[in-house]
């Protein structure tokens, strides 16, 4: 019998230990309890209780025997001493807790379960040594078998012991350590389907959460930067958008989302506590995991069919849009780019869903910092525009000829909504971002705009025709009417370059009278740097301009420049842009806020001068009526120029200005109120049969007007030099007429002008020779010519003096450019030359040996 046992009952050995003083009730001391389970449950050694390991004995000590009295606390106490005080024992204690858990699973008893989970837990946080790295392991291993399980109860037990695990932090990476199997399990009970609602809103809680263990776990380790590939990814994300989704249905149905028995608070709600864990994902995204955080939720959106409608789409990147970081922003406008191209061919909702979510997008990204991806979002934006209006004519030209008139009109009206969408965050995209940027946004968009006669390298105007070209112009105009929309430019010079200045004009002169008013808006939108638009809204008779207290600054010399330069070409465009057949009162009333708001902005004494040269112009084109406007177009024009000189006899604040100009109204008010914007722009306005000229008390006098400014500060006498527009190649071109047309026409114009040959022949006589012989009169003439040609260069502005000498530059252009085309024929070919005779076009062969060649060219 071995030294220190006696014996007991049924021969089994006792031994006796001796207990320092003291620790009676210590770490040293078992109970008897305790010491016969042990025996009870040992191998080889079952009859000898002191041959079992330490470690196991005090793992035992901690399961009571009945399951229901929970964790012994002071067994737990002992066993965490000694695993405090032996570190390198963790492995095997995690080891053996491992072994008796799935025991205990796969016999159910749940109990202790329980209690293994609740003593590794405090094992955990109690022990932060390098050996607990195997324990770890251990650990994982009993997680992952708690979560195959199919025992709800158990899912979630083994979920709250992973989440408390991965808040710990550890001193030192793991090397081998990967989180593969939790990532698929955690997103399948985020999936769950169970029967009872309230445990499969458990489940999905538990799945949540220990994704968004996993996340915390992994993210900030660099040796787990696996947790960011797309196989992961493509797990973790559906995951929580799916209980994002479920919960929005759930509230469009009505039905709230069910609460968790465990707590009505938000985090036990799948919805919020998935929306939190995305978000934290989203915020410790790197720079180069952005591509893969951001696909997965555009395949999610693909296969749950939610860009029609995309109010979830919408959310989904805006909690994006806030979460990542600023400076990331463009690779996410960059993906739903990339995915607006993959869908260039789907309906016309999903691409207007996607388009509206990438307005969604730049409207946040345009508040910080966007990249190199500005001119790359208005290229795309700009592509799919194009392809929206194909399809449109497309199916417009098929309803046509097809019997079901209702669903094309529905495809038409739904290309509408793509376009729309596109017009909106071109537009808000560009009105958002910082003036420098907008004003290069600005150049790129109007470079796009298709302009007859001006080369365009993005849209080719013959194949979508006039109609498609119109509808082009006119939403890539309102977009600049968005993007111009708030912005400040302390130059003028700076806002309206002549890359930008020279289409636009352009444009303004189309026969559209819709395209000539989004021009004016947007010259309001660039040159109304004071906000006083909205004070001139409508044409009519100001009684007191003070009254509407007009912020203004005195004129910079940057701006006097500008006017020096481009003055004349705005003149020009007013001038002509009056007269259009098709005008309406939105024109006139854009025509009145462009002359009232270029006298506030821009007006200095040279400019007033001019801008009332430009509207005596106005008025005599108006009366002599060389190009037959209809009479409602010429009382409009004078309607115009009564309500412009109002306005600026009050702004100059020259009495007798002011004087001259409210006579002539008052007298209109009297004998002729088809002359005043007030009577002219009703719907029901008598019109009269002619204009007397003769009547001249009913018309501004340029002499009265002239006495009136004579005095310092104003150059009167340049108001006798009646303003002449020059009309220059461009404005012909934007008249939709090609440049081989305009040369034709003058051709033609020349021709028929040229008088018979029989015409020429003059019989000479006497009295023709002494006419010829005597100069007095020839002289008279040429003193009289020369004299106005001085008093031109001398009183007349140097920039109509550039475009007079331009224009018979141009014009002597032209006329070189007919006669080279009529000397220098193409050589004959072997081909054969065309011939006209009879109005029928022959081709007619010339053989080789009949050609004549240079003495060069034959050997």
């Amino acid at each position: 019998m071995p030294l220190g046992c006696v014996p007991l009952r049924r021969g089994v050995l006792r031994r006796y230990r001796p207990v320092p003083l003291g620790q009676a009730d210590g770490a040293f001391s078992y109970s008897r309890a305790s010491n016969r389970r042990g025996l009870l449950s040992s191998g080889v050694c079952g009859c000898c209780g002191p041959l079992r390991p330490r470690y196991k004995r005090l793992v035992d000590n901690i399961f009571p025997e009945d399951p229901k009295d929970g964790l012994s606390k002071s067994d737990m106490e002992k066993l965490t001493f000694y695993a405090v005080s032996a570190p390198e024992k963790l492995d095997r204690i995690g080891a053996y807790l491992a072994e008796r858990l799935s025991r205990d699973v796969l016999r159910h008893r749940y109990g202790n379960v329980v209690i293994a989970m609740e003593a590794l837990d405090q094992l955990l946080m109690a022990c932060h040594s390098q050996s607990i790295k195997p324990f770890v392991e251990s650990f994982l291993q009993m997680v992952a078998k708690l979560l195959e399980s199919r025992e709800p109860d158990l899912q979630v037990l083994g979920t709250n012991s992973f989440v408390k695990f991965a808040n710990i932090e550890e001193d030192t990476p793991s090397y081998h350590r990967r989180y593969d199997f939790f990532v698929s399990q955690f997103s399948a009970m985020c999936h769950s389907t169970h029967e009872d609602p309230e445990t499969r809103t458990r489940i999905r809680v538990a799945g949540i959460k220990g994704l968004q263990g996993v996340v915390r776990k992994t993210v900030n380790d660099e040796l787990q930067a696996i947790i960011w590939e797309p196989q992961h990814m493509d797990k973790l994300i559906p995951s929580m958008l799916f209980n994002m989704q479920d919960s929005e249905d759930l509230d469009r149905a009505g039905h709230p989302s069910t609460p968790s028995v465990a707590g009505q608070d938000g985090e036990e709600n799948p919805a919020a506590l998935a929306e939190s864990c995305f978000r934290e994902l989203l915020g410790r995204a790197a720079y180069g995991n952005m591509n893969n955080a951001v696909r997965p939720v555009l395949v999610h959106l693909d296969n749950h069919h939610l860009w029609d409608p995309n109010e979830f789409a919408v959310s989904c990147f805006r909690i994006i849009m806030y979460s990542i970081q600023a400076q990331h922003s463009h690779h996410v406008i960059q993906q739903v780019l990339n995915h607006l191209d993959t869908n260039n061919k789907n309906t016309p909702r999903v691409r207007a869903g996607i388009v509206q979510v990438l307005l969604e997008t730049v409207a946040i990204a345009a508040k910080g910092s966007v990249g190199p991806t500005v001119l790359e979002v208005f290229n795309t934006l700009l592509k799919h525009l194009r392809m929206s209006v194909d399809f449109e004519l497309g199916e417009s030209s098929r309803r046509n000829s097809s019997i079901s008139v209702s669903s094309g009109r529905s495809k038409e009206s739904e290309e509408r909504i793509v376009q729309n969408a596109i017009i909106q965050t071109i537009g808000f995209f560009g009105g958002n971002l910082p003036d420098y940027q907008r004003a290069e946004v600005m150049m790129f968009v109007m470079g796009r705009v298709p302009v007859y006669g001006t080369p365009c390298h993005t849209l080719d105007t013959v194949k979508i025709g006039h109609h498609g070209t119109k509808r082009i112009q006119t939403m890539l105009l309102s977009s600049l009417i968005m993007v111009t929309s708030g912005f400040k430019s302390k130059s003028m010079a700076a806002a309206l370059p002549p890359p930008f200045l020279d289409p636009l004009f352009s444009i303004s002169l189309m026969e559209e009278s819709e395209l000539r008013q989004l021009v004016h808006e947007i010259l309001h939108n660039i040159i109304d740097r004071h906000d006083n638009r909205a004070k001139l809204r409508g044409i009519r008779i100001i009684p007191n301009v003070a009254a509407l207290k007009i912020k203004r600054e005195k004129i910079s010399k940057q701006d006097v420049t500008f006017m020096k330069k481009h003055g004349q070409q705005l003149y020009r465009h007013i001038y002509l842009g009056c007269k259009e057949e098709d005008n309406v009162h939105k024109n006139f009333e854009l025509l009145f806020t462009t002359l009232a708001i270029l006298t506030i902005e821009l007006a200095n004494e040279e400019v007033v001068i001019d801008l009332i040269r430009l509207s005596i112009a106005l008025q005599d084109m108006a009366l002599a009526n060389e190009e037959n406007m209809p009479m409602v177009i010429r009382c409009g024009v004078m309607a115009l120029v009564a309500a412009y000189l109002n306005f600026l006899s009050q702004m100059v604040a020259n009495p007798p200005f002011c004087l001259h100009v409210s006579k002539v109204i008052e007298l209109r008010t009297m004998d002729a109120p088809f002359l005043l914007p007030e009577h002219i722009f009703r719907d029901k306005c008598a019109l009269p049969e002619s204009l007397d000229k003769e009547d001249r008390q009913l018309y501004f006098q340029t002499a009265d007007m002239a006495e009136c400014l004579a005095g310092p500060g104003y150059n009167a006498e340049r108001l006798s030099v009646p303003y002449i527009p020059q009309v220059t190649d461009l404005d012909r071109l934007s008249r939709r007429k090609s440049y081989v047309d305009t040369i034709s026409l003058q051709v033609d114009i020349v021709s028929s002008s040229l008088p018979d040959k029989s015409q020429l022949a003059e019989e000479i006589t006497f009295e023709t020779l002494k006419k010829a012989i005597d100069t007095t009169g020839l002289e008279e003439q040429e003193r009289e010519k020369r004299r106005q040609v001085m008093e031109k260069f001398q009183k007349a502005p140097f920039e109509e003096i550039a475009a007079h000498c331009e224009s018979k530059a141009n014009m002597l252009h032209d006329r070189l450019a007919q006669i080279f085309e009529l000397t220098i024929r193409p050589p004959p070919s072997p081909s054969g030359v065309v011939s006209i005779s009879s109005g029928h076009t022959q081709h007619q062969s010339v053989p080789v040996y009949e050609m004549k060649f240079p003495d060069l060219c034959v050997y």
